[in-house]
């Protein structure tokens, strides 16, 4: 008596998609920390190249300087909480990703242990393999965003505040 087992092939995995998708997804968070630093970067040189000529005049005027300070000050404080707030938002969502990624592992690692043939293993762990990457696409791609959306907040009042103080201190230049 002889028992013919036919062998059905693992599902292949397509690594260079998956490699396609990581280079996709790591290159489009490259590019908006480009975009970023360059935006940053563009702001500081403008805004030096201001404070470069107006400064013999802002020496001139002590009140007008407390005045600065002052405001400098609470431009500071509002810096710091649009990065602490932001913070707070990048660690909620990082926490938010991490328990998620520990969940699906835990089911996956429950499925595995209930499987009933390698072929179920196969697709259980394949099926795990592409929601995983996904996953990680679709977080790094949020994580990505929280972090120019708090860059981005976190400057506006500096660039604002350092635009009306250069006015203010090449008003006395031009008069």
């Amino acid at each position: 008596m002889s028992a013919s087992k036919t062998k059905t092939a693992a599902p292949k995995i397509d690594v260079k998609k998956i490699d396609e998708a990581v280079a996709a997804g790591k290159q489009t968070v490259e590019q908006a920390v480009t975009a970023t630093k360059e935006q940053v970067e563009q702001a500081v040189a403008a805004t030096k190249e201001q404070v470069e000529k107006a400064s013999d005049a802002a020496l001139k005027s002590y009140d007008e300087m407390t005045a600065i300070s002052k405001e400098t000050f609470d431009v500071y404080a509002k810096f710091n909480d649009a990065v602490v707030k932001g913070s707070e938002e990048l660690g909620k969502a990082y926490y938010a990703f991490v328990k998620s990624a520990a969940d699906a592992n835990a089911e996956t690692a429950k499925a595995l242990m209930t499987a009933k043939s390698l072929n179920e293993v196969v697709e259980i762990q394949s099926e795990f393999a592409r929601s995983s990457f996904d996953s990680f696409v679709n977080e790094g791609g949020k994580l990505s965003e929280i972090g120019v959306k708090v860059a981005t907040e976190a400057f506006e009042p500096v660039q604002a505040h350092m635009n009306s103080t250069v006015e203010r201190m090449v008003k006395p230049l031009a008069a």
